[in-house]
């Protein structure tokens, strides 16, 4: 191993910044599996943090049982050292940030490579810091050529993903309404989570205001005609772009396929739900929603949360995290109910118009896979991070983007079917509207 604070550039395909933490480790072990593999253009990368015993000790445990582990370079980093950072950014192509809460120490991160004109992926699920990135830097890193991609991991690609999915399974005549997530993680042992994850998620309520604040100040863009009446409540997803945004030196087949892709997503009503198949679960999720939801608007509510994650969470969250047993006993399911119309051709626009026609047709699909936080996160940003060095004359020039306008072009979903994450039609039928 190689401890690099020569600042003479050094090119390292990835450099994976918070190596050491909880879900750093997993993601450097999910690296290893493609360094230098057949195919992979993951030729080299290096892990950065702000302790080089601790990252030591992570890429030991992340090689194992290989001993001794391979020779990666160890950079040292601190999101508080904007030089540091600076020097990081003037060595990869591309900086894997797991460095968390993203609204604390993020910022700084995603300004150094945007400055420095390099990619950069996160595994980040906070909507405040990630709408703040777009607000801040989304017209220099489209300046620079820095594309910067958050919630690359089970926070948001899954969902987007699996709703896409979904979508375009609506062959025309057959239109979407709404389609409605269902999440159910489920373990033959307990499912327990980091802190990290509850720490965001705390001080995420705590700014709720900041994020009405940021989106209140943000022009309202205009909403898709989606056929049929709105749902109770729930998001609307459409992509505003017609095909999608072109690469930045994209072939012509990558184009073709562009086009075609973001031509069969039809716009949809979106809603998520999560679901549990025990009365222990159903408790934990009432627990910790009410939790967080009342605590989290006062200073000494945070701190009764953040010092006593166990309790307030009914055991969901601690501070020293899952045992490997329990990471690898977990799964999680999402299944997508699609709801809309057999037959576009046949509905008048008065009946649309006056939002009263039921929808006559169902498609139900799923996504599953390994835990969703150390297994599939890690999965999930190692594909990207491999698209985006295999593949980059197809993205993008840059700008701060969501994980399905970037990759949902790409080959990401196939990718993910190889690497254990499915993808499945599991029902279609017409339904009674009477």
């Amino acid at each position: 191993m190689d401890n690099d604070s020569n600042p003479s550039p050094v090119l390292y395909d990835i450099v994976i910044l918070g190596a050491s933490g909880f879900t750093g480790k997993y993601v450097v072990r999910e690296a290893l599996k493609f360094l230098n593999s057949p195919s992979s253009p993951l030729k080299s990368f290096a892990i950065a943090g702000r302790n080089n015993s601790k990252l030591i000790q992570a890429l030991k445990w992340a090689a194992e049982p290989n001993s001794p582990p391979p020779s990666i370079p160890i950079l040292t980093a601190d999101t508080a050292d904007p030089a540091s950072l600076r020097l990081l950014c003037s060595q990869t192509r591309l900086v894997l940030n797991c460095v968390g809460p993203f609204r604390l120490h993020g910022d700084p991160v995603v300004a150094a490579c945007v400055e420095a004109g390099c990619d950069y992926l996160d595994i980040c699920g906070e909507p405040e810091f990630m709408e703040r990135m777009e607000y801040s830097y989304h017209d220099q890193a489209v300046e620079n050529g820095s594309l910067v991609v958050s919630a690359c991991g089970f926070d948001s690609v899954p969902a987007e993903l699996g709703w896409m999915f979904n979508s375009k399974q609506w062959v025309y005549p057959a239109v979407p309404n709404r389609i409605e997530a269902y999440l159910s993680l489920e373990s033959d042992k307990n499912i327990v989570a980091n802190f990290g994850t509850y720490q965001s998620a705390v001080l995420g309520v705590a700014n709720v205001d900041k994020l009405q604040e940021l989106r209140r100040s943000r022009p309202r863009r205009t909403k898709p005609k989606i056929p049929g009446p709105y749902p109770n409540k729930g998001p609307t997803i459409d992509y505003q772009k017609e095909f999608g945004l072109p690469g930045v030196k994209e072939s012509d087949d990558r184009t073709e396929r562009r086009k075609k892709y973001w031509s069969a997503t039809k716009p949809a009503y979106f809603g998520l739900k999560l679901g549990s198949n025990s009365l222990l679960g159903l408790f934990q999720f009432i627990t910790l929603g009410v939790s967080i939801g009342y605590l989290g608007r006062s200073s000494i509510g945070r701190w009764l949360l953040l010092n006593f994650p166990s309790f307030f969470s009914a055991g969901w969250f601690s501070k020293k995290g899952p045992s490997e047993d329990e990471v690898a006993s977990a799964s999680f399911k999402m299944w997508f109910v699609g709801r809309g119309y057999s037959d576009l051709s046949r509905r008048t626009s008065t009946e649309f118009g006056n939002k009263k026609q039921e929808p006559d047709a169902e498609i139900i699909t799923r996504v599953m896979g390994p835990d969703a936080g150390y297994s599939t996160t890690p999965i999930i940003l190692l594909q990207c991070a491999l698209i985006v060095l295999e593949q980059r004359d197809n993205l993008p020039k840059g700008g701060v983007l969501t994980p399905g306008i970037v990759f949902g072009p790409t080959n990401l979903r196939e990718r993910l079917e190889h690497n254990g994450i499915s993808f499945d039609v599991i029902s279609r039928r017409v339904v009674s509207t009477k």
